[in-house]
């Protein structure tokens, strides 16, 4: 008997709650055609329609489809990035006739390191083949122990665990962690080598009221010797031209105290920098910082017009001054939230941009003088290689860092809704994350990452990845049975740059990574 009660009273409030959203859905609310006109059954529309990603990312697409990055992309570097097999079984299910598809020549007879070769220790590290601010005789040049890197991600972009995580796996792994425009927060102070990103709200090296302040940039640079280099963002792939707005609900105490922006107010990064307007005054800012602070400066761009880039080539050919790296980032990077416009359809992808500006500076002989850094997808051993033989002197890479340690592309990055807690400040999403185990994820797929690309490079006949040139890749014209070199595709041939060996890297007095350099040498004793 009071089973039945129970499930008159249950039945009861369902018929109740179903006429209330019956007479809501007719009567009251006013937004939504679809439920007006298709009372209750319309909602399973809205509720079918927020679950549809989730429903093609996992049933619907197949391995090969999804973008950003499908679900072979992401499988490689989850299996990577836990040690576990990232193999392939059966042979390839690549389609060879897709327009742009990459093909790396192997030679006949490839480069077979000596048993002492630095590779056999440790097969994750590659060092760069060039030193960041050599040529300007910076008072702190900086040879990047890794030619794989962490791009800029800021900390309240990404969580204070996500951004602690990958400080630790870079320390580790012996890679630089570049700050993002938010600045160097206590989360990228765990031991790994730091990139300063400045942007143009100059968050952390600002007065409050959003000038530019030297003073504090150089007691930055003084109280963190972890500090290597600084990168003067003007634009990024994914939204070009559009400044970045941190809303006044996401912004606490810490994150005011870091960015040195006060509590309340929405965090406004403008379009374009305020501390100079034209190719001379950036160049004489650059030269200021550097002077200063002693250590390399260089800039961050996504690439569109080029006529600017013309100008800088020629001044710094003409003055000896300017940048010290140049990062071109590729329209396909990504980002915390941008318009679809921006993120779509402004700005060239990786290969048009870098192909563009390289020439630019080539042409004024200076390619072997400035530290190219490659970014936009990169994360994967073809796209690093393919970035080498165009001229890279190193690639970072930011969302694939991101999922080696949880992220599944949910893309919610926008909404603060992250359900791996990575891009969100969101205290309980974020604790799941363990951060000594995330760290050593990161350092998993870096270490796999750098290992093939130097297994590939070795098979080309190479002991460095510098030394790929454009005929050693060639590009699917499509069905036509045609492939085309590098060469002919993008119209040049990059600047030869002096190569020794490997050992002679190693024994720079330049080189960074010191934490992962001390732990291999106890790991060799």
């Amino acid at each position: 008997m009071q089973i039945a009660n129970i499930l008159q009273s249950i039945w009861f409030w369902i018929l109740l709650i179903i006429i209330g959203v019956l007479i809501r859905d007719i009567f009251i609310q006013k937004s939504h055609t679809i439920t007006h006109n298709f009372p209750l059954v319309g909602h399973f529309r809205y509720w079918l329609e927020q679950i549809g990603p989730e429903l093609r990312q996992y049933i619907v697409a197949n391995n090969r489809e999804e973008l950003p990055f499908n679900r072979q992309e992401r499988s490689w570097i989850y299996a990577s990035s836990k040690n576990e097999n990232n193999l392939q079984g059966f042979g390839t299910d690549q389609d060879f006739n897709t327009p742009g598809y990459i093909f790396i020549k192997n030679a006949m007879m490839g480069y077979n390191p000596p048993a002492n070769h630095s590779s056999k220790k440790n097969p994750g590290i590659i060092p760069a083949n060039k030193v960041i601010g050599l040529y300007h005789k910076r008072k702190r040049p900086y040879r990047p122990y890794s030619v794989v890197n962490i791009s800029g991600m800021s900390y309240g972009s990404l969580s204070a665990k996500a951004i602690e995580a990958l400080n630790k796996g870079a320390k580790i792994a012996g890679c630089f962690h570049n700050t993002g425009e938010g600045s160097l927060s206590p989360y990228h102070q765990f031991g790994a080598d730091v990139v300063l990103n400045i942007g143009t709200a100059y968050f952390g090296v600002r007065e409050l009221d959003g000038t530019f302040s030297m003073k504090k940039l150089i007691q930055k640079v003084e109280e963190n010797p972890q500090l290597r280099a600084i990168e003067l963002k003007l634009s990024q792939g994914a939204k070009p031209g559009k400044g970045g707005m941190l809303p006044a609900s996401k912004i606490n105490q810490e994150i005011a105290a870091i960015r040195n922006i006060p509590m309340g107010k929405d965090a406004m990064s403008p379009a374009f920098h305020a501390q100079f307007t034209n190719v001379s005054e950036m160049v004489d800012f650059i030269e200021a910082m550097a002077n200063e602070t002693g250590i390399p400066v260089g800039i961050k761009s996504a690439i569109g017009k080029l006529e600017q880039w013309e100008e800088l080539a020629a001044h710094m050919a003409k003055t000896g001054k300017g940048p010290d790296f140049i990062t071109i980032d590729g329209g396909e990077g990504g980002t915390g939230a941008a318009p679809h416009a921006f993120a779509d359809h402004v700005s060239m992808p990786f290969t048009f941009a870098f192909a563009k500006i390289y020439q630019i500076f080539q042409r004024h002989d200076l390619t072997d003088k400035i530290y190219f850094i490659a970014s936009g997808k990169l994360g994967f051993p073809e796209k690093a290689l393919l970035a080498f033989a165009m001229g890279a002197d190193s690639v970072n890479i930011a969302r694939e860092s991101m999922m080696s340690i949880g992220c599944i592309q949910a893309q919610k990055c926008h909404t603060n809704h992250c359900p791996t807690g990575i891009a969100t400040s969101n205290k309980w999403l974020q604790s799941g994350i363990d951060v000594t185990l995330k760290s050593e994820r990161f350092y998993r797929y870096h270490h796999t990452l750098v290992k093939e690309i130097g297994e590939i490079t070795h098979a080309c006949g190479y002991e460095h990845p510098s030394q790929m040139n454009m005929d050693d890749i060639e590009l699917s014209m499509g069905d036509n049975n045609r492939t085309m070199t590098l060469a002919k595709a993008y119209g040049y041939h990059k600047t030869t740059i002096p190569y020794e060996n490997f050992n002679t890297l190693i024994a720079c007095p330049y080189l960074g990574g010191q934490d992962a350099r001390n732990r291999l040498e106890i790991m060799a004793d």
